[in-house]
């Protein structure tokens, strides 16, 4: 069974390949006295290990892997398939991957092969085999990463849409159904044979889609178990499989791609400076990609990457220094190395591995900052990580592989984010659909719970029922034990039996909270007969049939004798169910001549739980209310922390509860201790009421000693 060891592992991607001289003891040394006690190697240069066809040069990795073993520095080992060598390009051109139909992605960057032609396959089978007869039991390797941020493409190549053709035939058994599930008498899209499907390029059909963009994942899951799985033919049972995800790849389903794999591994980069400043200056509007901005997204990311497995996860990259390119230059304020780190580890990171090692001296990513700077001598950067390395070292099992708390529950659906990046229900401010309208509606209200002071747990709507009966899922009675707040906003594609599963978890005693766009659509993305939102507007107590984009925010108005403490300046945004009450109680309405007729916010008792239906995208005051109404004790026991100051809480492995506190700010800040503590980095005993003193950008690390147990599920 593969372990991790009892400790955070620490350390950095290490290429010594790409270095123009040899500097490979004074790196390792440098290493050791940073308390590194991981890197990974191997996973970018095919062509290093292959440099012609058939002939392969595996030694150079050798000294790498015996001086790391020599110096106690554990190893991942990668497999170099995302990066094809010209060679391989120029034999065989017909591996080539298509960004549309016939369009051929151009050599000279990664990733632009068809991962799913047979000739790709037979060499990447061979190099890996290759690699792992020599290396896979080297005493140093405690694990392999197969491939690297897979998912990159959408591939349209022939044998790709053939296939495609040959699941629907599969799944749907004859055209016939085809053209009614999916509706196509629609502009005469009737197909009379199964030659008769288009390719996607111009597809304009959300059931489509919805089939096409599960299938492309389902191609990149398949790939990476495919490799996981030769790989598994030769480690060891302790050593662990896993790939590097970067998780808004538009052909990733993580929650899947992770079932094949013993742990999730991520890359969560993030914009250092005042991209961590709180309170947060971040504006809603601000779009978040392959890396974030402001502190609750960090968060979010690292929630995410707990979501995949349900199980706490590996960070294989993150910003060592300035991440991006050569005009994206912001290295971290002092401190901030530490906050992120901290920050991660308190929501079930057992792993900070940054990227990378040695600033490179050419290609693209010449100024996407290492630890070392382009003259390779230790400077801020490796100053701080040396002291980060210290601290993981000096609290070992306590903070390996935190199950973080969690005062609410976010159910995150990638098939309803895909049918929104096509179809999006939001506009930019210009008027253009938004492609990101799907995180427009969630992110809101994980930025809501966070600022709040409230945890966030995600979870994938088929983690918690799964309508094809692959997974076996929750009962809802467990779910209400496990998640007793559920906030579900954006679900579009639900099943009838995922909308009753809600509705069953509700009845049990869990709160339901229902957001914009849930329940509307079933899983083939056709709108209900019903009125929205669906099987649950009886239960909801509320249904609608009218609904208006905002283009400018609504302010709100309290109702009186609400449970719903509304703040001053409360808005609506982007959106506004026409709510009509059939028997739930109003807690929030809309100040607006045309839209006051409706209710913003609704909530009812539905048997031993309660439905709340947010009609609207909540601005962050709304937000913000929300949050404290629905979780009005957070689990972290830490009562009034200045704006500054965030508490991240959780169990570590061995039972014992972990305090994790810090302060993102300039400013020195104060916070009282809840419980009686012990400092986890110098040993001293904090009891409860303690004034405890926060420096800028500063994080502190404590143990509960009281006999606090863990925290509520």
């Amino acid at each position: 069974m593969a372990v991790l060891p009892a400790r955070v592992l620490f350390g950095a991607a290490y290429y010594h390949e790409y270095q123009p001289a040899d500097r490979l003891k004074s790196d390792l040394d440098l290493m050791a006295e940073a308390r590194f006690s991981v890197i990974r190697v191997g996973e970018s240069v095919w062509s290093t290990w292959e440099p012609e066809n058939g002939r392969f040069d595996l030694d150079w990795l050798q000294p790498v892997l015996d001086g790391a073993h020599q110096r106690g520095i554990s190893v991942i080992l990668g497999t170099p398939t995302y990066a094809v060598p010209p060679w391989l390009a120029r034999q065989y051109p017909e591996i080539t991957g298509e960004r549309a139909t016939g369009q051929r992605i151009g050599w000279g960057a990664r990733q632009e092969v068809d991962f799913t032609h047979p000739a790709f396959r037979f060499h990447a089978e061979r190099v890996i085999r290759r690699i792992m007869e020599r290396y896979a039991l080297h005493p140093a390797v405690i694990g392999f990463q197969v491939d690297n941020e897979p998912g990159l493409e959408l591939l349209h190549n022939h044998g790709v849409f053939q296939r495609f053709t040959d699941h629907l035939r599969n799944s749907y058994g004859d055209v016939e159904t085809l053209n009614r599930e999916w509706g196509l008498v629609y502009w005469s899209h009737r197909l009379s044979t199964w030659a008769d499907l288009w390719t996607p390029d111009g597809n304009f059909q959300p059931q489509y889609d919805v089939a096409w963009r599960a299938f492309q994942a389902r191609q990149t899951t398949e790939f990476i178990a495919w490799q996981a799985g030769i790989v598994r033919e030769y480690s060891r049972p302790e050593q662990f499989v896993t790939t590097c995800i970067s998780y808004t790849r538009r052909a990733v389903e993580d929650d899947e791609l992770t079932d094949s794999l013993d742990v999730a591994t991520g890359n969560p980069y993030y914009d250092m400076q005042d991209g961590l400043l709180l309170p947060d200056p971040t504006p809603e509007d601000h779009e978040q990609v392959w890396k974030t901005t402001g502190t609750w997204a960090l968060y979010q990311t690292a929630d995410w990457m707990f979501s995949s497995r349900q199980a706490p996860f590996l960070v294989t990259e993150t910003n060592a220094a300035s991440i991006g390119f050569p005009w994206d230059n912001r290295p971290a304020y002092d401190g901030q190395w530490r906050q992120a780190a901290w920050a991660l580890v308190s929501r079930g990171a057992q792993m900070i591995e940054y990227w990378h090692w040695q600033s490179l001296h050419f290609g693209a990513e010449t100024y996407w900052g290492g630890i070392l700077p382009h003259s390779g001598r230790p400077g801020r950067t490796y100053a701080e990580l040396a002291r980060l390395g210290a601290e993981f070292e000096a609290t070992e099992a306590l903070v390996a592989g935190i199950e973080p708390d969690a005062d609410i529950t976010l159910v995150y659906s990638t098939p309803s984010k895909w049918l929104m990046q096509k179809y999006p229900p939001l506009a930019t401010a210009d008027g253009e659909p938004d492609p990101a309208s799907y995180h427009r509606i969630v992110d809101p209200f994980y930025r809501g719970a966070f600022e709040s002071g409230r945890q966030v747990r995600i979870v994938h709507a088929r983690q918690l029922h799964d309508p094809s009966g692959e997974r076996a899922g929750l009962s809802p009675e467990e779910a209400v034990r496990r998640h007793p707040v559920l906030v579900v906003p954006g679900l579009y594609l639900a099943a009838d039996s995922t909308l009753d599963w809600f509705e069953a978890y509700a009845r049990a005693g869990g709160h339901l909270v229902l957001g914009p766009r849930t329940g509307y659509a079933d899983q083939e993305a056709r709108a209900r007969k019903e009125p929205a939102p669906g099987r649950l507007a009886k239960a909801a107590g509320v249904h609608y049939e009218e609904f208006s984009n905002l283009p400018n925010p609504l302010d709100l108005r309290p109702v009186p004798g609400s449970p719903l403490a509304l703040p001053d300046g409360a808005t609506a945004t982007r959106w506004a169910d026409g709510l009509t009450v059939d028997d739930a109680e109003v807690l929030a309405g809309y100040r607006h001549p045309h839209f006051g007729r409706w209710p913003a916010v609704t909530t009812r008792q539905h048997e031993g739980g309660r439905v709340t239906v947010v009609g609207t995208v909540p601005g962050r005051d709304l937000a913000r209310a929300l949050a404290v109404w629905l979780a009005p004790a957070p689990v972290s026991g830490w009562q009034e922390l200045p704006a500054s100051v965030t508490a991240g809480t959780g169990t570590s492995a061995d039972g014992r509860r972990v305090h994790i506190l810090h302060n993102w700010s300039w400013e020195p800040a104060r916070a009282v201790a809840p419980v009686e503590l012990t400092d986890a980095l110098d040993g001293s005993s904090v009891p409860a009421g303690t004034v405890l003193d926060l420096g800028a950008w500063d994080v502190r690390v404590f143990a509960a000693t009281g006999g606090e147990g863990p925290a509520p599920v």
